[in-house]
């Protein structure tokens, strides 16, 4: 039975992933922080479901003996890093932390796995992020990186360093470059989640208004579910390499919108209000990807168009007020 290490399993794209691995026989692992372990409810509420077929390690990001220790323990035989200080932000606040956790956490596994698992295949999830403001648009694995956040170095930092591991140390290292992607279970810091929620919100009379930036900021938007399969297309691959994962369509901020209030028999201009803490002051050239060569090597494409996206977090959030409602 092969192993997979996960960190970040709790969040997004992790729990989908742990789903994906224990239904193809694997015995999966997961890296947690030990507060998570203490109020299951809320931080564990992704993983719920197969909590009882997973072992989890508590162990912060920031700990590199403890990330040594958990893959000398088990010596995964693969290990997909998804675990991050995830959310952009739209300055510069807690630059260091973002750093520290993104960067230290990448270098420490890579260094586990060289020394303890050398067998294993690595996977970092890397972002559009770090190509920032492009030159040019869509963006390919071939496009100058240009990150405008301090998360989007990180992450940039991370993906040379699973690189340098490939090609210096020779271990089956290899990275996704997602662009955004979505779900029910997207935390509720990022716009799309907040549009779904406040929608429903307003919807069922317990809101009177949605505050957003701007409303022409375009997004390449895919669904969780087909990134994970992208994650472990790339990993399995028998060559190691780093991919563009993106659904190679941009819609702008207010089409997400539009979409969900209509579906909900409502104007969205009747609610909107611009707000200007959530302009983002980097965001020239649409971060769009060519997910070309990922197609053509590895057979991958995305299934779930933005419709169908917006539809199935709409229910979800529907569904969720309503039990809230009749507790």
């Amino acid at each position: 039975m092969p192993i997979a290490l996960i960190t970040g399993i709790s969040g997004q794209d992790g729990s989908y992933l742990a789903e994906s691995l224990l239904e193809d026989g694997f015995e999966v692992h997961g890296v947690v922080r030990r507060t998570s372990l203490e109020i299951q409810e809320t931080k564990l509420a992704r993983i719920a479901n197969v909590l009882d077929q997973l072992t989890l390690h508590p162990c912060s990001l920031e700990s590199q003996t403890g990330l040594f220790e958990i893959v000398r323990t088990i010596k995964p035989d693969y290990l997909y890093h998804l675990g991050a200080q995830s959310f952009v932000s739209y300055g510069f606040e807690g630059e260091y932390a973002t750093l520290e956790t993104n960067l230290g956490s990448t270098h420490a596994l890579l260094s586990a796995v060289l020394k303890f698992a050398p067998h294993c295949r690595f996977y970092f999830a890397s972002s559009s992020e770090t190509f920032g403001n492009a030159e040019s648009s869509p963006q390919n694995e071939s496009t100058p990186f240009n990150p405008r956040t301090v998360y989007g170095i990180s992450k940039l930092a991370g993906f040379h360093l699973s690189k340098a591991f490939r090609e210096n140390k020779e271990i089956h290292s290899c990275a996704g470059i997602l662009y955004n992607h979505e779900s029910p279970r997207r935390g509720k810091e990022y716009v799309t989640q907040k549009i779904i929620s406040q929608a429903v919100a307003i919807h069922r009379g317990q809101a009177k208004e949605i505050r957003l930036g701007n409303l022409d900021a375009q997004r390449d938007w895919g669904h969780a579910k087909d990134y994970v399969s992208a994650m472990r297309k790339i990993t399995e691959s028998e060559m190691p390499d780093d991919f563009v994962v993106a659904s190679g369509h941009t819609h702008l901020v207010r089409d997400f919108c539009e979409k969900t209030f209509s579906l909900l028999d409502l104007n969205f201009d009747e609610f909107f209000k611009a707000d200007p803490r959530f302009f983002r002051s980097s965001e020239k050239t649409p971060l769009c990807g060519d997910a070309s060569k990922i197609k053509r090597l590895l057979g991958w494409s995305p299934t779930h168009g933005l419709d169908y996206i917006i539809e199935e977090m709409l229910d979800c959030e529907m569904a969720r007020a309503s039990n809230e409602l009749s507790r």
